[in-house]
C-alpha cells in the first residue's frame, strides 16, 4: 500500500521557496516605498503555501484511509481545490487595504495586484508545482521591475496649481508644458475669493501625460519660478 503523506523535507523546501520568492517580490515593492513590503509578501506567500500544504495533506489522508478501507472508497471524496479557492478570493481584502484613493489619483493598485499574484505563487509552491511557481515568480518580477524600463510608457499625473492672475498665467503654464512635450489631457478651473473685496484666486487641476524622460520634480520647481503661481501640488 502506497502512502501519499508529504515528507518533512518536502514541506520545508516548499515553505523556504515561498519565503525566498515572496521576499524577492516584496523587496522590489519595499525598495520603491510601496504600501506592502517584504514582510507582507512573505507572509502572504507562506500563508498561501501553508493552506495548499494542508489541502495536500487532507487529500493524502483521505487516499490513505480509502486504501485501508476499500468498502468506504466510493463514499470518500477529497476536493483538492476547496481551500485554494478560498485563498484566491480571500486575499482580495488585503490587496484592497493597499489601495489609497484621493481626488487627484489612485495609488497602490500595482501592489494590490502583486499581493494577489504572490498568493498564487504560494499556492503553486504548496501544491508542489515548482515549474509553475518559478515561471510565475519570474513573470511577476519582470512585470514589476523590468517592463517599465523596456517599454517607456508616458505617465499620467495630476497637478494642482493656484494662481493669482488668470489668462496670462494659464497661457504661460500651457506653453511651458508644451515646450517639454507634456500633454494636457484635462484642465479644471475653479475661482475662489477669501472675501468680497479680495482679488480672485484661480485653482487649476491639470491632468497631464508626462513623457518617461521628463523629471517631474524638476518640472514643478521650474514652473514655481513664475511669481504669479502661488501653490503647486503633485
Amino acid at each position: 500500500m502506497h502512502h501519499y503523506q508529504l515528507t518533512y523535507l518536502e514541506i520545508i523546501i516548499r515553505l523556504v521557496a515561498a519565503i525566498i520568492m515572496g521576499g524577492a517580490i516584496g523587496f522590489e515593492r519595499e525598495y520603491k516605498s510601496r504600501p506592502a513590503g517584504m514582510r507582507t509578501h512573505i507572509l502572504v506567500c507562506v500563508g498561501a503555501a501553508l493552506l495548499a500544504l494542508i489541502q495536500e495533506q487532507i487529500t493524502a489522508q483521505t487516499v490513505d484511509f480509502a486504501q485501508s478501507q476499500p468498502k468506504l472508497m466510493r463514499i470518500l471524496t477529497a476536493d483538492r481545490t476547496r481551500i485554494i479557492a478560498q485563498v484566491v478570493s480571500g486575499i482580495g481584502f488585503l490587496g484592497a487595504g493597499t489601495i489609497i484613493m484621493t481626488k487627484q489619483t489612485v495609488k497602490g493598485l500595482t501592489t494590490a495586484a502583486s499581493v494577489w499574484a504572490v498568493a498564487a505563487v504560494g499556492i503553486a509552491l504548496g501544491s508542489g508545482l515548482y515549474v509553475i511557481a518559478f515561471t510565475g515568480f519570474i513573470a511577476i518580477m519582470i512585470a514589476l521591475a523590468v517592463i517599465s524600463y523596456l517599454v517607456p510608457l508616458p505617465r499620467i499625473r495630476r497637478l494642482q496649481v493656484e494662481i493669482e492672475h488668470g489668462e496670462e498665467t494659464v497661457a504661460y503654464i500651457q506653453s511651458f508644458l508644451k515646450e517639454r512635450q507634456v500633454l494636457i489631457e484635462n484642465l479644471d478651473l475653479k475661482i475662489t475669493r477669501e472675501t468680497i473685496e479680495s482679488e480672485r484666486k484661480y485653482l487649476i487641476m491639470l491632468t497631464l501625460t508626462v513623457p518617461k524622460d521628463v523629471d517631474e520634480d524638476k518640472l514643478v520647481i521650474e514652473l514655481s519660478d513664475n511669481k504669479d503661481i502661488l501653490l503647486l501640488c503633485q
